[in-house]
């Protein structure tokens, strides 16, 4: 601060004093001016002392506070000027490398490093006029002699005026960060772990549901193979019975007759359709058995063309079947769409939709469920809608959250839908979406591309 006054009151002081001692006095009036003037100088005095007092205590305050920081830094610091001599070093340093600060201080920073890093931090005074040094891994000589990995970080220092003045070098000890990155990798994994198993006993609960569908589906074509079986193992002995006769040299009017008693030519044409119908049934077993091991097994397929409306329909109907109550089922697709992805996580997303939206039908005498395919330029969407009560507005936003469910205790984990949305935005490079439909009940939207890897339109 600069004030003026005091100092026009010691040259007014000091004129009055000259007056007295040449004239050989004064009058009161000017020795009362004198005294007063004493008063205000020696009042301004005590004023600067007890503003230098002040000053010098919040300066102590505030050198306490930076050395209080500095102590309790986990991170080693080091301050230098621009020559690369140490002027501080913190505690953390100081245990690290097991000095004491007065053989530090004033020696060049390349005495804490070790190695081939003594030469590069040599080159940290010219560097740092350039640019600040990040993230950069150094080893300095620890209190045992060894080396001790660093990741160093150094920043130019500049005073008051803008001028470059030192730099100031801080670092943490590696094997922290690496051992704090080891505890995180292994969280993660045990996170992924906890994930794969719940995701893994979804899957399990889906498949039970499914049992009851995959039996039925199965019992039709097995039962078709079954009794043509039955039927062909009849004709078998009819035709055997009719070649001996042929091979013993029958007369050929006893064969003829034996001919039309065993029916051979009606039986010759029924041969053909049965072993016909048969394959069909067993075709059919084992596009069953291959849909159902899809569903279980989705990670281990790979990525292929599939027939989406057959999917569709195939999944629809296992889940249906499953319900005490069939729901009338409407379907508006193509007779058939190809399209290229993971047939086995397309059809666990289905399933879960379609059990989603049947389990919000349950109270409903007569429940109905519309899936509606639709074909863009290089996407697809399959609209699978209820006539349920819908979904409160509140729980739309939290409709794909892990372990949300609105099911009593028992009845849902609250995982199919978080983990088909995971399946369709992850693995199959689509979308999934839910909300209510103008005319009542929900509806879910899964959105996919024609072609797995392709641009979407």
């Amino acid at each position: 601060m600069h004030h003026s006054e005091p100092a026009d009151d010691r040259s007014t002081f000091t004129e009055l004093a000259d007056q007295a001692l040449s004239s050989g006095g004064l009058g009161e009036e000017a020795w009362v001016e004198v005294i007063r003037r004493m008063d205000r100088i020696y009042a301004d005095l005590v004023h600067y002392q007890i503003e230098l007092e002040h000053k010098n205590e919040e300066l102590e305050e505030a050198q306490h506070f930076i050395d209080s920081v500095l102590t309790a830094m986990s991170d080693v610091l080091v301050v230098a000027d621009i020559n690369g001599r140490i002027q501080r070093i913190n505690q953390a340093m100081l245990d690290m490398t097991g000095k004491r600060a007065e053989e530090l201080l004033g020696r060049d920073i390349a005495i804490l490093f070790t190695g081939e890093s003594v030469n590069m931090a040599r080159e940290f005074p010219q560097k740092v006029r350039d640019h600040a040094i990040t993230d950069c891994e150094a080893e300095m000589l620890g209190a045992d002699g060894e080396p001790v990995p660093i990741a160093i970080n150094c920043s130019p220092r500049y005073d008051s005026n803008g001028v470059l003045s030192g730099m100031v070098i801080t670092g943490r000890q590696l094997g922290e960060l690496r051992r704090a990155y080891r505890e995180l990798q292994d969280a993660h994994q045990r996170l992924k772990d906890a994930q794969r198993q719940l995701v893994q006993s979804e899957k399990m609960a889906s498949l039970g549901r499914l049992v009851a569908g995959v039996a039925h589906e199965l019992n039709n074509p097995i039962s078709f193979v079954f009794g043509n079986m039955h039927a062909l193992k009849r004709y078998e002995n009819r035709l055997r019975r009719y070649l001996d006769t042929v091979h013993q040299g029958r007369p050929a009017a006893e064969v003829e007759t034996l001919r039309r008693q065993l029916k051979i030519d009606r039986l010759l044409k029924d041969i053909g359709p049965l072993i016909d119908g048969s394959l069909e049934g067993a075709e059919r077993v084992s596009t069953i058995v291959q849909n159902l091991r899809r569903f279980a097994t989705p990670n281990h397929q790979g990525f292929s063309w599939f027939d989406l409306s057959r999917l569709v329909e195939n999944a629809v109907t296992w889940v249906a079947k499953t319900t005490r109550t069939t729901p009338e089922l409407h379907f508006d697709m193509p007779e058939e769409l190809p399209i290229h992805g993971s047939e086995g996580h397309v059809h666990q997303i289905l399933i879960n939709l379609v059990q989603n939206a049947i389990d919000a039908m349950e109270e409903l005498a007569q429940p109905r469920l519309d899936i509606h395919v639709v074909r863009q330029s290089k996407r697809v969407e399959v609209h699978i809608r209820d006539h349920g009560p819908g979904i409160p507005e509140e729980h739309l936003l939290h409709i794909f959250d892990p372990f949300f469910t609105t099911k009593e205790v028992g009845k849902g984990t609250g995982l199919g839908l978080y983990i088909s949305y995971g399946l369709a935005t992850e693995q199959c490079g689509g979308d999934l979406s839910a909300r209510n439909h103008p005319e009542g009940g929900a509806e879910f939207v899964l959105s996919l591309p024609l072609e797995h890897g392709g641009t979407s339109a």
